[in-house]
C-alpha cells in the first residue's frame, strides 16, 4: 500500500518566547517492508538529522531569538508492503533485544497486571497468535475512548478505568509482556483506516523466539501490517513521540495537529484534526 502522508503541527504561544529546541521523528524507518519514496519536513529553522539508540530518523530543530508560533509540515509517500502475522525483518537494530525487557514509569507491571496476564495467557506468550490474544483480552478490557487519560497515565490505571487511546492500550500490553519477561517495544506512526480513529497511532512489537518482532495494533486487535506506516520504535511513548522539546518563555501554549493519510488516488482520504490548550505533551517548559 503507498500511504501519501500531510502532517501538520502548529504550536501558538500567549508569550514570547526566547529560545527553544524541539526533536523530531516525523521520518518513517527504512524497514524491508517499508521505504520512504519522498519525504520532506517544512520546519522554520534549520534540521539536524541523526540516528538515536533505537534507529530511528530524528531532526534537532533549535530557534533562538523571540517567536510565538512554531508550525512544522510534513508531506510524504511512504510505500509499505504486508507483512505476515506481523512479522518485522530487516530493520536497524541497534540495541539488544533485552533492553526492550526494561519496564519505564509508564509501563511497569504490577500484581493486577500480571493477574490479568495470566488469565489472558493461561498457557504463556509463545506465538504470533497469543499476542494477539492478549490484544484481543485489552482490546475487552479497556474501552477506546479519548480525552480521558494523558501521556503520563501508567498501564496500572489504565487498566484501573478501564478506558483509554492507543498509546494506552500500547502501554498496557507493554506491561503485561515485561512482567512475563519477555522484550516487547512501542511504536509510534499513522494508520490508514476509514474508521474514525485518529490517522496518528500507537501499536507494539513483541519479541517471540523463533519469530522475532511481532507487531500488533492492540487497539484494532489485529497485526500490523500495510496499513501501518511506522515512525519510531522505543521504550515507550516517552522515547517515541513524533515530537518533543523545551522551550524558554512562551506562556501558555495551544496546539493543533492535522494529519491527513491517503492509501493512493483511486482510495478514499482519511483525515484527522484536534487541538489543546495549556502545556502540550510533547513541549515543556524550562
Amino acid at each position: 500500500m503507498r500511504h501519501i502522508i500531510r502532517h501538520v503541527t502548529r504550536y501558538r504561544y500567549s508569550a514570547p518566547i526566547t529560545y527553544s529546541i524541539q526533536t523530531l521523528r516525523l521520518t518513517p524507518r527504512q524497514d524491508n517492508h517499508q521505504h520512504p519514496l519522498r519525504w520532506h519536513i517544512d520546519a522554520p529553522g534549520e534540521l539536524t538529522q541523526q540516528a538515536d539508540a533505537y534507529g530511528n530518523v530524528t531532526h534537532i530543530l533549535t530557534l533562538n531569538g523571540a517567536h510565538r508560533e512554531i508550525e512544522l509540515r510534513v508531506t510524504g509517500q511512504v510505500d509499505v508492503q504486508p507483512l505476515r502475522d506481523g512479522v518485522v525483518t530487516g530493520e536497524d537494530s541497534r540495541l539488544p533485544v533485552e533492553a526492550f525487557c526494561v519496564p519505564t514509569p509508564l509501563t511497569q507491571s504490577d500484581e493486577t497486571i500480571r493477574a490479568f496476564t495470566a488469565d489472558a495467557l493461561p498457557r504463556g506468550l509463545k506465538t504470533p497468535g497469543d499476542g494477539l490474544a492478549l490484544a484481543g483480552a485489552i482490546h475487552e478490557r479497556v474501552a477506546y475512548v479519548p480525552g480521558i487519560t494523558d501521556v503520563t497515565t501508567a498501564a496500572p490505571q489504565v487498566l484501573e478505568m478501564g478506558h483509554g487511546v492507543c498509546q494506552d492500550h500500547s502501554h498496557l500490553f507493554l506491561a503485561c509482556v515485561h512482567g512475563l519477561g519477555l522484550p516487547a517495544r512501542y511504536v509510534s506512526g499513522y494508520l490508514y483506516t476509514p474508521n474514525e480513529h485518529a490517522a496518528t497511532h500507537a501499536w507494539v512489537d513483541v519479541w517471540l523466539e523463533n519469530h522475532g518482532w511481532v507487531s500488533i495494533d492492540v487497539t484494532n486487535h489485529q497485526f500490523a501490517s500495510d496499513c501501518h506506516c511506522r515512525l519510531a520504535v522505543a521504550r515507550d511513548y516517552d522515547s517515541a513521540s513524533p515530537v518533543r522539546g523545551v522551550r524558554i518563555g512562551g506562556g501558555e501554549e495551544s496546539m493543533m495537529v492535522d494529519v491527513q493519510v491517503d492509501s493512493g488516488p483511486s482510495q478514499s482520504q482519511h483525515q484527522s484534526q484536534h487541538s489543546g490548550f495549556g502545556q502540550s505533551q510533547s513541549q515543556s517548559q524550562l
